[in-house]
């Protein structure tokens, strides 16, 4: 799962940059960082990447190999970005991605897309 979770973010920042330099960012293009690599799993995110307008698009990669719909996991830190920035936040969701990987995007809090179920608790002794 590491593994196809690293390359699905690799091609997202290579979709990312194509996108930017297509519509004559380059200078766009070549600030988007793969953050999960340079500053650690911990943000929330995945990709810094930007819009034309040079916002800055927060961008948290879920690959499966299955198809559209297969559930993913999501952590405490993402799902707060997803509420705290959602103007700035986007999960790209690619899927089928050992076959034909195929990709779409949803912006704003993921819980107003996803039903979200609990899987598991942080126990600490009274």
């Amino acid at each position: 799962n590491r593994s196809l979770g690293l390359a699905g973010e690799k091609l997202v920042v290579a979709y990312e940059r194509f996108r930017l330099a297509e519509s004559g960012e380059n200078r766009l293009a070549d600030r988007v960082e793969h953050v999960s690599q340079t500053r650690g799993d911990g943000l929330g995110y995945d990709v810094r990447s930007f819009d034309h307008n040079g916002r800055e698009r927060l961008i948290e990669v879920k690959t499966t190999a299955f198809g559209r719909e297969a559930p993913f996991y999501l952590s405490r830190n993402e799902l707060a970005l997803s509420k705290d920035q959602p103007e700035l936040f986007r999960l790209c969701r690619l899927f089928e991605f050992r076959r034909q990987p195929q990709m779409f995007e949803i912006a704003g809090p993921v819980g107003a897309r996803c039903r979200l179920d609990p899987m598991t608790y942080l126990a600490s002794f009274l």
